[in-house]
């Protein structure tokens, strides 16, 4: 806006904002618009504008096409071309969007926008689509943070009890997947979980369903990925931690009288804390921001703020609307471990210290 109109921006800039805009306002644009549209640089401005009320896009072609046979005085002839251009709404909408920077892609990232008057509300419901993303990406994030945790533990405990040579292969195992690619790891999950796969034939075979089951495009199926995905980033911290405990804690609680459980949880439980909440804030903080595993297992109401952020950058071309999204997926991530490291106190080892 700016750019392609600065004579409209410096017109509405001297404009008090009552009733509508002085005769130079409407002259600045009617020429600004039709010399964009002939220089080719009119789509910039139509996009901004007509993400923000939609139909701005067509007022403006409209009016840049019309621009030749307008004449004076330009604040009777552009409300007879359209009578959008006689309510203040419009004008003070270009002149809010003449500024050097918008909180238009932040309001709308939540689900909010800001009147002609300025005031701030909620989108009609029917429009509100990023509230429930946010809360879906978070709570598909913390279903898979719980899942890996509560799996890779006692794997972790497992492997870490295992001598050489068998602790290398066991470790190996749990590499192995981790090194090959995300991609090639969803793709075989999209061919497993399809309807002519081998989980389909094995239900089929043992009589559990009379047909095949939608399994892909399912929230199931983005669960079930997605855990297996990051489940090696769970295990690896536990592991690290608990490689380097010394046994010797569990044998003297045993000899105080500590039952199984009893040691479990007042000794071996704390101490290997740290692995559990590194693993457990390394999977989350990869979670929040997934994008290959779901778009390829999931379907339309699995899709997290990830994919919509790809879809601003490479399908519409709003880098605006994508920092926004990024701007609170950060946030989120960042005050999901701040309440975390609040409710343990903020020490890596909560409980007993070797």
């Amino acid at each position: 806006m700016a750019e392609a109109l600065p004579r409209t921006r410096a017109e509405l800039s001297r404009w008090d904002g009552q009733g509508l805009p002085p005769e130079p306002a409407f002259a600045a644009i009617a020429a600004e618009l039709a010399a964009a549209l002939e220089e080719q640089r009119i789509g910039e401005v139509a996009q901004r504008l007509n993400f923000e009320r939609v139909g701005m896009r067509g007022l403006l072609l409209r009016t840049a096409r019309a621009g030749p046979r307008l004449s004076a005085p330009f604040a009777e002839s552009l409300p007879r071309l359209d009578p959008r251009w006689g309510e203040a709404g419009t004008w003070l909408m270009l002149r809010r969007a003449g500024g050097p920077a918008t909180t238009l892609y932040l309001l709308r990232a939540v689900d909010m926008t800001r009147l002609p008057g300025g005031e701030v509300v909620a989108v009609a419901p029917e429009e509100a689509v990023f509230r429930t993303l946010f809360w879906r990406t978070l709570s598909v994030s913390l279903v898979v943070t719980l899942a890996c945790v509560l799996l890779g533990y006692p794997v972790a405990a497992a492997i870490a009890r295992l001598r050489a040579p068998w602790r290398g292969v066991a470790l190996a195992l749990v590499l192995i997947p981790f090194w090959s690619s995300v991609l090639v790891r969803s793709a075989a999950w999209f061919v497993l979980l399809s309807r002519e796969g081998p989980v389909n034939a094995a239900l089929l075979a043992l009589g559990l369903v009379e047909a095949p089951v939608q399994l892909v495009g399912t929230r199931f199926a983005v669960l079930l990925a997605t855990v297996h995905v990051l489940l090696p980033v769970a295990i690896l911290p536990m592991l690290s931690v608990m490689s380097r405990l010394d046994r010797r804690y569990l044998h003297a609680a045993a000899s105080l009288g500590a039952g199984g459980w009893a040691s479990f949880t007042r000794v071996w439980l704390p101490l290997t804390m740290p692995g559990v909440l590194a693993g457990a804030a390394m999977v989350f903080l990869l979670a929040v921001g997934f994008y290959i595993t779901p778009a390829l297992v999931g379907g339309e109401r699995d899709q997290l703020v990830a994919w919509f952020i790809a879809s601003f950058l490479n399908r519409d071309v709003n880098w605006g609307m994508a920092a926004a999204l990024s701007v609170y997926l950060l946030a989120m991530a960042g005050a999901v471990l701040g309440l975390a490291r609040l409710l343990t106190g903020g020490a890596g080892l909560p409980g007993l210290r070797p």
